[in-house]
């Protein structure tokens, strides 16, 4: 009964009190916000003072559902202290402090998302004074880097709406991040006909937001060149951060508005024979652009690369290419001059062959059309004799003979040309060549070779003869540009003169081998060659080479003082001034092929030739040209 009437005293007391105004004042301080990353620990604190002192204070922690519902997490009082069971909070939260220190803290670790709550601290005095203070907990988290991703297909500048250009990607930020479409820096506002952003976003059951956002736009042609990119922003304990995507380039279809038309190949001149490469571009490109190029009343092709191998003058003129849009069906063309050089065969004037005579004057031209200028040379034998279209030969003889080439050149492009040909021949009576040794040394039974080069026009004919009146058979003869060139062959048995005699119908001319047998028991036939060409002159006399002129007119004074001595013998015999008559030995009984001393001599001035033997008397002549000297005995 006692208890009883107390505790009816004290409610008494307290209603008293509450109708008096006499009542406890309790404060509370708390933060507004603690702000925390995701998975660190939290600590929010709750300060208070009371009137009523700190002694017997009841202190609860509730925390504020989405709904509005607030949720008791923690109870305290004097006597004891009380974690409530079931909330998400039970297993990681933890109060600190006393009601003696007026600071009580409350730790949550592993904080998540879904911990992003309102907690309330309440704080009841003895005299039930009442104070309470809220703080709103605040969790985030760094997104994963982000990504962005291009159309892989180009996009038409004709497309009547927005198409799309990337997607742009941020995953994992807590709050959600936000995405901003940059195009060359400069940010891009959504524009119902130009720019679209479509973003959509994602929230794990972590509560964990993940955002995506794609962005459509009507292209121009100058997007070609334009970079796009994506900047995330996320907001962080204390402040906001940023991050930005690679940067991704696009391609843009976009229609030509001119078209251009080039030779590929070869650069430079162009010249007969060439192998052409026509290219053609449009400033667009289009997929849909469709090329061809073509020169009216000749070649063409449906397509932008025009081949022409070994081209002609012909193909010189306009090539034009049109490039054809299938989608708008709009036709725009550009076009290129050609032209092919070219350079005609010579022409010469003579042409072919020439006969001249000796001593006659000669001029040759050779000329050849060409679209640039050109230059001309004349060579023979391999050798650059003239420069220029005219070829003058003065005084023609038959060194001048032979095959005159003109080469006509054009400077400006490597290997164009042309050439023509001129067979020059110089009338006149045969001359030969006469070769450095006439007189030749030849073993018994040796085949020598006698080579007889002959000038002359019309081509002489070559005969060979022998000292005994033989005719030789000729091994080969050969026509050359300036005469003849005859072999014949001769087996040496003993001594000999060979004639080679040649003639035209405007004279005649001869050359003499003088072949000696010399007597070798073990000598193996050979076969010698002897040419007349090797000396490579003229001959117009025939006369002994080198040294051997001296010895052959100290023979000469010796035959002819033989030849005095033995008339003046003779003339002494027949007066009978010696030897008498009755003494006397017939010296004619001989045969005079063994006793005569035969002497020919032949003067520059006449053909004769006037044989002496050693009784005065006048010998016939042998059948033999040239001047020589025969000794027989």
């Amino acid at each position: 009964m006692a208890a009883r009437d107390t505790a009816s005293l004290l409610v008494g007391l307290l209603v008293l009190f509450h109708t008096w105004g006499v009542w406890a004042n309790v404060e509370v301080n708390m933060e507004d916000r603690v702000e925390v990353f995701r998975g660190d620990t939290a600590q929010i604190t709750c300060m208070f003072t009371s009137s009523d002192g700190v002694g017997g204070m009841v202190i609860q922690w509730f925390y504020v559902k989405p709904s509005g519902e607030k949720q008791k997490i923690y109870y305290q009082d004097t006597t004891m202290k009380v974690v409530d069971r079931g909330t998400q909070f039970t297993e990681r939260m933890s109060v600190n402090g006393t009601a003696a220190t007026g600071e009580i803290v409350l730790t949550i670790s592993d904080v998540q998302p879904v911990d992003e709550l309102e907690f309330i601290c309440l704080i009841k005095g003895l005299t039930d004074g009442t104070g309470e203070g809220r703080t709103k907990l605040k969790v985030f988290e760094t997104p994963e880097r982000p990504t962005i991703e291009g159309v892989q297909t180009g996009i038409s500048v004709n497309e009547d709406g927005p198409s799309k250009i990337g997607v742009c990607e941020v995953k994992n930020g807590f709050p959600k991040p936000n995405i901003t479409w940059y195009r060359n820096n400069t940010p891009l506002r959504a524009d119902q006909d130009v720019v679209k952003v479509v973003p959509s976003i994602t929230t794990e059951s972590t509560k964990l937001v993940s955002v995506r956002s794609e962005l459509s736009m009507k292209v121009t042609k100058e997007d070609k060149d334009n970079l796009f990119y994506c900047e995330i922003t996320y907001v962080v304990p204390g402040g906001t951060r940023m991050t930005e995507t690679n940067r991704i380039n696009i391609t843009v279809y976009y229609p030509s508005t001119a078209v251009s038309v080039w030779v590929e190949s070869p650069k430079g001149k162009i010249k007969e024979g060439d192998s052409i490469k026509i290219h053609c571009q449009g400033n667009g490109n289009m997929p849909s652009s469709l090329f061809k190029i073509s020169k009216k009343d000749s070649d063409s092709t449906d397509s932008n690369v025009l081949m022409m191998d070994d081209v002609t003058r012909h193909q010189s003129g306009v090539y034009e290419c049109t490039s054809t849009d299938t989608d708008t069906f709009e036709e725009i063309s550009g076009n290129t001059t050609v032209f092919v050089n070219y350079l005609d065969p010579a022409v010469l004037v003579p042409k072919d062959t020439v006969v001249v005579d000796q001593g006659e004057e000669l001029t040759a031209t050779c000329n050849a059309l060409s679209s640039l200028q050109t230059q001309t040379v004349w060579i023979k034998n391999g050798v650059e004799i003239s420069l220029g279209h005219s070829l003058s030969l003065k005084d023609n003889t038959f060194e001048t003979a032979g095959t005159y080439m003109c080469v006509v050149t054009v400077p400006e492009i490597e290997g164009m040309e042309t050439n023509g040909t001129l067979t020059v021949y110089v009338r006149g009576r045969p001359y030969i060549l006469t070769p450095e040794n006439t007189e030749i040394e030849a073993s018994y039974e040796e085949t020598i070779n006698l080579n007889c080069d002959v000038r002359g026009f019309p081509a002489p004919s070559i005969i060979w003869t022998t000292s005994d009146g033989k005719n030789l058979e000729t091994t080969s003869q050969i026509k050359t540009e300036e005469g003849v060139m005859s072999v014949v062959s001769v087996t040496v048995t003993n001594d000999i003169t060979a004639f080679c005699n040649a003639s035209n119908e405007f004279g005649t001319d001869v050359l003499a081998f003088k072949i000696t047998a010399i007597n070798h028991t073990t000598t193996p036939a050979t076969t010698t060659t002897i040419s007349s060409a090797s000396a490579g002159t003229p001959r117009a006399k025939i006369k002994p080479a080198g040294s051997r002129g001296f010895l052959i007119a100290v023979i000469i004074i010796c035959i002819l003082l033989l030849a005095i001595l033995g008339s003046v013998l003779y003339f002494l015999y027949k007066k009978g001034k010696i030897c008498g008559r009755s003494g006397k030995q017939d010296l004619t009984k001989e045969k005079s092929s063994k006793d005569n001393i035969v002497v020919e001599m032949k003067s520059d001035n006449t053909e004769e030739a006037v044989l002496l033997g050693v009784n005065g008397e006048k010998q016939p002549p042998n059948d033999q040209s040239g001047e020589y000297l025969d000794i027989q005995k």
